[in-house]
């Protein structure tokens, strides 16, 4: 089965998640961004969610994660809890 790793910043709206994208592009560091921004639990490990399969996520995150780039800021993404940045770091 496949297996994926990735990162996310979970914010309330768009425009911050828009903001929060921006700064990243430009220089901020991911993990610092998700330390200072993110309001999920993950955001204390610079977002990190460790590793997981297809299924185990919310279907938008599903869908980003398994078919996207590696290392590229996605988002925002939207999903019931919020929006979200998300980089995939690693897939096999």
């Amino acid at each position: 089965m496949a297996q994926a790793t990735a990162r996310h910043i979970l914010v309330d709206s768009e425009a911050k998640c828009e903001e929060l994208k921006k700064a990243i592009e430009g220089g901020q560091d991911f993990a610092e961004v998700a330390k200072q921004h993110s309001s999920c639990p993950s955001g204390r490990n610079g977002g990190d969610l460790g590793s997981f399969g297809p299924g185990q996520m919310v279907p938008e995150f599903d869908k980003a994660v398994f078919n996207s780039e590696l290392n590229t800021v996605l988002g925002p993404i939207k999903t019931q809890f919020g929006y979200h940045l998300l980089e995939v770091t690693s897939r096999s």
